[in-house]
């Protein structure tokens, strides 16, 4: 009995694993199949004429742009087989495209092409856009305004009210060309400064010495001037003791007429003297006092002020001889503690305080210009 249920059971078991067996057989003949079905998908998909995709297992990672299944021409290589990031690096991709580098040498000679296709023609003569171009010179507001008159348009405005002349004309037009170097423009008969011209006034204190620069290393009126690019000279002198107006500039031919003689540029000092002084001591300056260069005349003189014995006096005088009016005070018996101008002609001292430079306004340049006939 025992030896029967034995052999059955082995026989159910041999059963079994056959029964298995031909189940494992069933299930790699259905992955057979899989795989010869989705062969088919392929050819379907990539139909007659078009190229075989290769499955994912057979495709190469190491051939760059324009390389082949066989191997390689450029790209990132044995680097990107391992997993390293990059790529081709002879072009910039942008917007999905690859743009070509050229070397310098490349762009060096397509430069050259393009300067020698273009050598040979003619310039373009532009044409001109507005009437009275082919003149030569500088639109006359346009030099108003840089002479510091206003913007364009209010230069524009001035000339619309004819207050505006060119060599002794007055203007009537707008968009007149002139030469700054040649044509006398006024405005309001006042000669405009229209080149590079620079008018200063100083308040020099006592102890500077009238020079824009001294050897023995004093104090001078270059040191108030040591920050222009523009090199200024002063206007005259004033001795180192007396303080006041003094004119710096870079104008040659206006401080020479400035100081000439004949042009006759009034100035004015105040004088502290001690009295008592006599009733005739203006009477005796208007008519000279004799100096040992010569007599010299006082064109006005009043007594500004009194306190006791203590006068201070206002002098004028056109001269501009070395202490004139030290030495003429001193020979009428007057000798002078302090000494201060405070107007050279149409320029005053004002409230400006002692040791200020001042920029002059365009009207006091031009209301110089009109003393000595520029």
């Amino acid at each position: 009995m025992r030896s029967s249920s034995g052999r059955n059971s082995s026989g159910n078991n041999g059963g079994s694993r056959g029964g298995n067996s031909g189940g494992r057989g069933g299930s790699s003949g259905g992955r057979g199949n899989y795989r010869g079905a989705g062969n088919a998908r392929d050819d379907k998909q990539g139909g007659a004429g078009r190229p075989k995709k290769p499955r994912p297992e057979e495709r190469r990672y190491d051939v760059g742009p324009g390389g082949t299944q066989d191997g390689p021409k450029s790209g990132r290589g044995a680097s990107a087989r391992g997993g390293a990031k990059g790529g081709p690096k002879q072009g910039q991709r942008s917007g999905g495209r690859t743009t070509p580098s050229y070397s310098r040498e490349y762009e060096t000679r397509a430069e050259e092409r393009n300067r020698d296709r273009y050598a040979g023609k003619p310039k373009v003569n532009l044409p001109k856009t507005f009437p009275g171009a082919e003149q030569e010179g500088e639109r006359l507001q346009k030099v108003l305004a840089r002479a510091g008159y206003g913007s364009r348009r209010a230069c524009e405005e001035l000339v619309e009210q004819a207050r505006v002349e060119v060599n002794g004309e007055i203007v009537l037009e707008q968009g007149m060309r002139v030469d700054t170097d040649k044509d006398v423009i006024k405005v309001d008969g006042l000669t405009v400064a229209t080149q590079s011209y620079q008018f200063f006034v100083l308040n020099k204190p006592a102890g500077v010495v009238s020079t824009m620069e001294d050897n023995e290393g004093r104090q001078c009126l270059g040191d108030y001037t040591n920050n222009r690019e523009t090199r200024l000279f002063h206007v005259g002198r004033l001795d180192t003791e007396t303080e006041g107006v003094i004119l710096l500039t870079n104008h040659g031919e206006l401080a020479h007429r400035l100081t000439h003689p004949k042009y006759g540029v009034k100035k004015v000092y105040l004088a502290h003297i001690v009295g008592p002084i006599p009733r005739d001591l203006g009477k005796q300056l208007k008519d000279g006092i004799q100096l040992e260069d010569g007599y010299a005349k006082a064109d006005h003189f009043r007594v500004v002020e009194q306190t006791g014995k203590n006068y201070l006096v206002e002098v004028t005088l056109h001269e501009g001889r070395k202490h004139i009016v030290r030495r003429m005070l001193a020979e009428a018996g007057f000798p002078v503690d302090k000494l201060v101008r405070v107007a050279f002609g149409p320029i005053t001292l004002g409230d400006q305080k002692s040791g200020w430079l001042r920029r002059l306004s365009n009207t006091e340049v031009g209301m110089l210009m009109k003393e000595v006939d520029l």
